[in-house]
């Protein structure tokens, strides 16, 4: 029977071409296992029965096919929660985190309404509600294959301020719904950018990736139809892509939205924009 190490060391040769070549190998060994990190490195002499030892190679051989580790894994860690994750739904990025902060920090009254636009797996909803329970948090999306996952991550983490509605944008709400906040994370990737062909991105599904020739047209959907359902001194909060700053902070005062300002990611890098509307 294999080692704990022998399997490392093949798994990480045919995995050389990537820059993450040995954490790969040992999340996903960790997770075959059910064992963490320090186990591996602790023992790295014990012998893995067959039976593991083939479903680590299956699974590093998807790996190595290009399958991004948390569609291996099922899950993904965002915020503080451990989420259920598949192939119907993006995989949360660490950038989303940002959303987060900012929404956070903003003045908004206690037992906020809170509206979640294109949640996929509900990442940035139930990060919200889990933070501020008195918030009442509705997250919707147009596909009903996320709405499962979403709905099963509510149920995972014990959130209960979240409702979940299958809605294309704001198509199923009642005009007269009023939200403190709006926050999304919409498709934003021009239709032929070639980064749809490169890394994670080749396994997540396009429907919630791609917005247009310019990578616009939902954001200039949201940005443009938002103001109809905040409250008075509500806030805009949407994610895009870093060179997309300028054109969404137009969208924004074109829209009517007052305090306009783009924020940056963690690298540097143009990331959330956001407005308040007033009456």
């Amino acid at each position: 029977m294999p080692t704990v190490c022998e399997l490392l060391n093949s798994a990480e040769q045919l995995l050389s071409s990537s820059d993450t070549a040995q954490l790969d190998s040992e999340i996903l060994l960790c997770h075959v296992l059910d064992k963490d990190r320090a186990w591996l490195r602790t023992w790295p002499e014990t012998s893995v029965n067959p039976e593991h030892a083939n479903h680590f190679k299956t699974l590093i051989e998807s790996r190595q096919a290009g399958t991004p580790v948390a569609y291996l894994l099922g899950s993904q860690g965002f915020w503080s929660l451990d989420l259920k994750v598949t192939t119907d739904t993006l995989i949360p990025r660490p950038e989303t985190e940002l959303v987060i902060e900012i929404a956070l920090k903003l003045s908004l009254p206690p037992k906020s309404a809170v509206l979640d636009l294109g949640t996929g797996t509900g990442a940035i909803a139930l990060a919200l509600a889990s933070e501020r329970s008195d918030w009442q948090v509705v997250a919707l999306d147009s596909q009903p294959q996320a709405l499962r996952v979403a709905t099963e991550n509510t149920q995972r983490t014990g959130v209960t301020n979240v409702q979940i509605i299958r809605s294309h944008w704001f198509d199923q709400l009642a005009q007269e719904k009023q939200f403190n906040l709006i926050v999304s994370n919409p498709p934003y990737i021009e239709q032929n950018d070639p980064h749809l062909q490169q890394g994670d991105v080749r396994f997540e599904p396009k429907t919630a990736l791609i917005s247009g020739a310019d990578g616009l047209n939902d954001l200039q959907h949201i940005i443009s139809r938002s103001g109809s359902y905040l409250t008075d001194k509500g806030w805009l909060l949407v994610e895009h892509g870093y060179t997309q700053g300028q054109a969404v902070r137009d969208l924004f005062t074109e829209a009517g939205f007052d305090g306009v300002i783009t924020r940056r990611d963690y690298n540097g890098l143009e990331r959330v924009t956001l407005g308040q509307w007033l009456l």
